[in-house]
């Protein structure tokens, strides 16, 4: 018998309308399948997810549906506050209690009685790429359950979560790429919103310039699901690709690919195209400068850094060393520098724009690498270059201003998932989630990627 688990997000939405599924067996389900081995959570709230299940279930008997994600089970981050949970943002000791207060996005979820399952780990105060935590075990990536593996970060604990099956959407924050990384290392769709259209009150800042709140699903189906119903607009169903234009993007987006990773992306544009999509080479103007401004401590580090020596100072000493060594490049930076890189970034993301103007989409590989093992992560060097490396297709959108989306589209040499980008025009989310469900139908149709393949 199929579990309800294994059913698209609509289908789940209206069986749970119509009576035919109840929040409280959904929810049940959904723990039955947690794995602390898989260490998806900082916060596993079993008791708090009931209660919230059953009062889902009780409106639902009083006929008061009161929107598409009453009673779905959604993990949180552990930089969004959640009142009656606590808060930790990656660090090894409680945050104050004020940063349990509920900004607009969790707010309004509870408020349609979604189901908070638990605050899933994340690298400390989400500076960094490839998951880990000096603090936190790092969780597991359930892609492979010999070798421990690295799930993607900074939202470390977020796609885990969805694919072991507790969490049907799993609300992260994007800086430079961590929703879209884990989501892509761990097999699941994740869009990252063009800065400023959903709230950040409430949510721990990295770098409040660059911060976006969004989530990851398992498919591209649940994620504009859940996109129309949190932005309150409509996403579009298109049944083919002909007339949309796809910029490949240069070289640059293309270097140092793991085996079968360029080749994933390739075979899948080769089926856009068979399906009617037009594509072109495409050099996106500024992101090699933009890069290279990261590089060396781009304005995250420095952000966070006056974040921390302003709101949390005692938690300065006890910082993991690689994130200390991250934002101490930032804490030298003089204000001239910081400034020059801001004008810059504005300057190079109206470039790009303009430039990206009479594209659809620009399509690259999310993420260059398979998920390296943690075992090699000891090694700052490694560390170092393979978390520049993991962030270098990602950061690129976020820098310039534009909006970005990931999916899967097939499986690396490793036996590991490998995401797709789309990268839009900000804020052109919804045409851009119309575009990736019609490429998630054909992947299906070619064979390339299941949502059932993990």
């Amino acid at each position: 018998m199929i579990s309800p688990l294994d059913l698209s997000l609509p289908e789940i939405s209206r069986q749970l309308a119509e009576g035919r599924l109840s929040a409280c067996e959904l929810v049940e389900a959904a723990q039955a399948r947690h794995d602390p081995s898989l260490n998806a959570y900082k916060t596993w709230a079993p008791d708090f997810a009931r209660s919230q299940a059953i009062a889902a279930d009780a409106a639902f008997a009083a006929g008061n549906r009161i929107g598409s994600l009453q009673g779905i089970p959604i993990s949180a981050k552990d930089l969004y506050g959640v009142a009656g949970l606590p808060i930790f943002a990656g660090s090894p000791r409680e945050l104050p209690q004020a940063w349990q207060r509920q900004g607009p996005l969790v707010t309004g979820l509870r408020k349609q009685l979604a189901i908070i399952m638990g605050k899933t780990h994340t690298v400390e105060f989400a500076f960094g790429g490839l998951g880990t935590n000096y603090h936190w075990p790092t969780p597991w990536n359930p892609w492979d359950r010999e070798l421990h593996r690295a799930p993607g970060g900074s939202s470390s604990g977020a796609g885990v979560s969805l694919r072991e099956g507790t969490a049907l959407l799993a609300l992260a924050t994007d800086t430079g790429g961590s929703i879209r990384i884990p989501a892509s290392m761990t097999g699941n769709a994740g869009l990252k919103t063009t800065q400023g259209r959903w709230s950040l009150d409430g949510v721990v800042p990295l770098s409040p310039s660059l911060d976006t709140t969004g989530f990851m699903a398992r498919s591209v189906e649940d994620l504009a699901f859940a996109f129309a119903e949190i932005d309150g607009t409509s996403v579009p169903e298109i049944d083919h690709l002909s007339g949309v234009t796809l910029g490949v993007a240069e070289s640059f987006f293309w270097e140092n690919t793991s085996p079968g990773v360029s080749e994933r992306v390739t075979e899948a544009i080769s089926y856009f195209e068979a399906d009617g999509a037009t594509t072109q080479d495409f050099a996106v103007p500024g992101c090699a400068e933009v890069f290279d401004l990261y590089y060396r401590g781009g304005i995250v580090a420095p952000e966070l850094y006056s974040f921390l020596v302003t709101e949390l100072p005692d938690w300065l000493e006890t910082l993991d060393p690689r994130v200390r060594h991250r934002m101490d490049a930032g804490r030298a930076l003089e204000a001239w520098e910081y400034l020059y890189r801001k004008k810059r970034h504005a300057l190079l993301g109206a470039q790009a724009i303009d430039a990206m103007r009479r594209l659809d989409a620009l399509i690259c590989p999310t993420v260059p690498i398979t998920p390296p093992p943690v075992i090699d992560l000891a090694d700052d060097e490694v560390y170092q270059r393979m978390n520049m490396l993991e962030l270098r297709n990602t950061c690129v959108a976020s820098f310039l201003g534009l909006c970005a989306l990931t999916l899967p589209a097939g499986i690396d040499a490793k036996g590991m998932p490998v995401g797709l980008q789309l990268i839009g025009l900000p804020g052109r989310e919804n045409h851009l989630l119309a575009i990736a469900g019609c490429m998630e139908r054909r992947l299906r149709e070619r064979g390339a990627w299941d949502i059932t393949t993990a």
